[in-house]
């Protein structure tokens, strides 16, 4: 069933964990959640990122939000509908208009006064519209770059305890030594941080960068405030190697239109991926 990100968050909460977001560029990735997220009994959020719309066209905003509602209407189990990183007042209002009732504003690349002020005034508007919005305060770099283990761009308490207060926001992305990416090397996170952002804030905090981060991190850091945790690279990783799995298989099938068991032959694949990752992290 379709679900609220708010109320997902409030059910996660209540449970002392997090719900997976994964980033699903399209039909065969977002349905792959939702029946991973119905055979383990986890409520999920199915997640979108705004390039995919305006560079890599592989969906449109009202589209994909009409597809992961009528995706979320086959199921029992609680799915929600988020869009990721988008940085202005223009594009998230349109984001909104298009079906989404969760977005994220992120300024974190400008100083904490000029984030508030931007990531307030998409407040204001999105609230208006009954749509909940997701900040970032800190920075949540690349791990490429190894980002990760840079400490300036770490969540400092007190300006995440002032962010969200003066602008407002129903959700918070943290920097705690997670990042963007595929990791150099393995991320260690300050999960002392985490504690003392979760005892300075009272709204539900997020954790970027998931994959590559060890198991038994994010199961502590779960348990100390995350209560959304975001997953694109390894996910996408996984459908690229399912796609090349279908096209070593059928490279000698002379059938003109194989490509249409491509989907049913991909979801397979990346269904007992996601089925593990909520099984392992999740604890609804």
């Amino acid at each position: 069933m379709y679900e609220k990100v708010s109320n997902i968050l409030k059910i996660a909460d209540e449970s002392n964990t997090a719900a997976i977001a994964f980033i699903c560029m399209d039909y065969v990735m977002a349905r792959s959640v939702v029946y991973a997220a119905e055979a383990t009994n986890t409520p999920a959020i199915v997640m979108l990122y705004p390039e995919h719309v305006t560079i890599q066209h592989t969906t449109g905003w009202k589209k994909y939000a009409a597809m992961v509602k009528e995706l979320a209407g086959e199921v029992k189990v609680p799915i929600g509908l988020h869009a990721d990183h988008d940085y202005t007042y223009e594009a998230i209002v349109n984001t909104i208009e298009s079906g989404f009732e969760s977005v994220m504003m992120d300024g974190s690349m400008n100083d904490l006064d000029t984030n508030i002020a931007l990531t307030r005034k998409v407040v204001l508007k999105a609230h208006e519209m009954g749509a909940i919005v997701e900040g970032e305060i800190g920075h949540v770099g690349v791990a490429a770059n190894a980002d990760n283990a840079n400490a300036d761009l770490y969540t400092k308490p007190d300006a995440a305890e002032k962010f969200c207060r003066e602008a407002g926001v129903d959700s918070l992305a943290i920097s705690i030594g997670n990042a963007h990416g595929e990791y150099r090397e393995t991320p260690h996170l300050d999960i002392r941080r985490l504690e003392e952002i979760d005892a300075a804030t009272d709204i539900p905090l997020v954790l970027h960068g998931g994959s590559g981060i060890p198991d038994d991190q994010l199961k502590i850091a779960f348990s100390k405030g995350i209560r959304k945790f975001n997953l694109g690279t390894e996910f996408l990783g996984k459908y690229y190697n399912a796609v090349s799995a279908f096209a070593a298989d059928n490279e000698n099938n002379p059938d003109p239109v194989k490509i249409i068991n491509m989907p049913e032959y991909v979801q397979t694949r990346l269904q007992p991926y996601l089925e593990e990752r909520m099984r392992t992290l999740c604890s609804f």
